[in-house]
């Protein structure tokens, strides 16, 4: 199963970059999209083959989520069921007969770290959500998590030290959830490897230099690490200032 998970920074200036030529060309089984920065009835998606879930902030313009499956899930539930979370379009969870799958935008921390303190209790929460599906089946779950976890995750960790998405305090959140039993998958292949990325400003010129952040991420339960077949980000698909990432799982 093909897995591709991508934030548009807007799904309908992305569609007029060529998403679509790329949702056809990606062929896979399910499509995650974060910041679609919609509400109902603002485009009308034609994917013929797919099932749409759309979850949207209520906020106009801002955040937003989008799953585009094939199979038809089990179920499919939108948001956390937290009432201080559940506003703002982040999280779409589709239940399929052998694990969920999960889109998450996470919030971020803002200039100044003004959303910090958000931050956290939303990641305390999320973690919490996650480890509540696990105790009836494995997760898969994916999005911008806003956050370079190790050094090697950006182009310029001392300059960008305490900054939004690399702040000790978010990076340690991501740490603790690894260490609640979920994988990194792209790091599961590549340990080690530097100089991919899945985010550059458009100020600049970052992605001509290459000067990034790997903020998106595909992570599975630990019951699913044999399943992986692989991770890749493509980091040569235009039309945001994300690219997408992929899990190929058995």
């Amino acid at each position: 199963m093909k897995l591709i998970s991508w934030n548009v920074n807007g799904l309908r200036a992305c569609v007029g970059k060529g998403f679509l030529d790329y949702f056809h060309q990606a062929d896979a089984d399910v499509f995650c999209i974060q910041e679609s920065k919609l509400q109902a009835g603002q485009l009308d998606l034609q994917l013929d083959g797919y099932r749409q879930y759309w979850n949207y902030a209520e906020k106009k313009g801002y955040s937003g989520t989008a799953m585009f499956t094939r199979e038809e899930p089990l179920s499919v539930s939108y948001g956390i069921g937290a009432e201080e979370h559940d506003h703002e379009g982040r999280v779409i969870t589709a239940e399929f007969e052998e694990y969920y799958v999960v889109t998450c935008y996470t919030p971020n921390s803002q200039d100044g770290l003004a959303r910090l303190p958000y931050r956290m209790t939303w990641e305390d929460a999320f973690l919490a959500y996650l480890k509540g599906l696990e105790k009836r089946k494995p997760v898969i779950f994916c999005g911008d998590l806003n956050v370079a976890h190790r050094e090697i995750d950006l182009k310029n960790p001392r300059s960008n030290r305490n900054n939004a998405g690399f702040t000790d305090q978010e990076r340690e959140k991501f740490s603790h959830l690894l260490e609640s039993g979920f994988i990194d998958t792209f790091r599961y292949f590549y340990p080690e490897q530097t100089g991919i990325y899945s985010w550059w400003s458009y100020r600049f010129k970052a992605r001509e230099k290459n000067a990034g952040w790997r903020i998106d991420y595909f992570c599975v339960s630990e019951s699913l690490k044999d399943r992986l077949v692989s991770a890749a980000i493509h980091t040569e698909v235009m039309g945001s200032d994300h690219c997408p990432v992929e899990l190929v799982i058995s």
